[in-house]
């Protein structure tokens, strides 16, 4: 495989699992020197372990990101590893499944944490130990498409690509570039064990990707091929929005 990330130092959030677990072993295959990043500590160490089998080099980090001191302790820890930070692939994600009016506002705020604050913050704790970094956040066809009881996952991928769109205006090209892919139905924990799913609310319809196809965008938009891309959004769904 080729090595486009040969030596650069990737910090991927929800890498124990699903489309991040995907893009932290794709990036060490790579060549990447991956921060892995998650609340399993089993599933952790056997990202690590995968990764480490194929003779490439990594560290879990058991991370909660809707804690500002933990969000910042793992930043610190992979500088103190590897002095730098060229790729942030932001994935971790939840979602709720309630009306808007029966939802605990508790609940919102912890969704807009993992999903939306974090993000900034990563941003902002990363950007000053970048030079000619890629940032990729991971956002949802829920944030131009989506159905009833998911609102505050949709608002917070809306928010994502907003934010996408703002930063790239606010740093240089040189410093970094943001950009966003955007995913369809993707064979995940997170797509069969939503309750809309389950109950038939929601239809799956068309194509169901893989993980390993949203880090082969992932990684596209992190890579130099992607150098002239800044700001944008790549929706990566296989056909999904059209038929919605």
């Amino acid at each position: 495989m080729e090595k486009r990330f040969q030596d650069k130092i990737c910090l991927v959030t929800g890498a124990t699992s699903g489309i991040g677990r995907a893009t932290a072993i794709r990036l060490a295959q790579e060549g990447g020197r991956v921060a892995v990043l998650g609340r399993n500590e089993q599933e952790g160490q056997e990202v690590l372990a995968t990764i480490e089998a194929a003779g490439g080099e990594a560290i879990f980090l058991d991370t909660d990101l809707a804690d500002d001191a933990q969000l910042a302790a793992a930043v610190q820890q992979t500088l103190d590893k590897w002095q730098r930070i060229d790729v942030l692939i932001n994935d971790a994600a939840m979602m709720t499944f309630k009306p808007i009016v029966d939802l605990d506002p508790k609940d919102w705020d912890k969704l807009m944490n993992v999903n939306i604050r974090a993000l900034f913050r990563l941003c902002q704790l990363s950007l000053p130990h970048m030079q000619d970094g890629r940032i990729v956040a991971v956002s949802s066809v829920h944030a131009h498409e989506t159905t009833a009881n998911v609102v505050p996952y949709a608002a917070s991928k809306g928010a994502m690509e907003a934010f996408v769109r703002g930063l790239s205006q606010e740093i240089p090209h040189s410093k970094a570039r943001i950009n966003a892919v955007a995913p369809g139905a993707v064979d995940t924990p997170m797509l069969w064990d939503n309750p809309n799913v389950k109950s038939g609310a929601e239809k799956v319809t068309g194509q169901v990707g893989t993980p390993e196809d949203l880090a082969a965008a992932i990684c596209f938009l992190a890579s130099d091929e992607a150098k002239f891309i800044n700001g944008t959004t790549l929706v990566v769904d296989g056909g999904r929005l059209d038929a919605l």
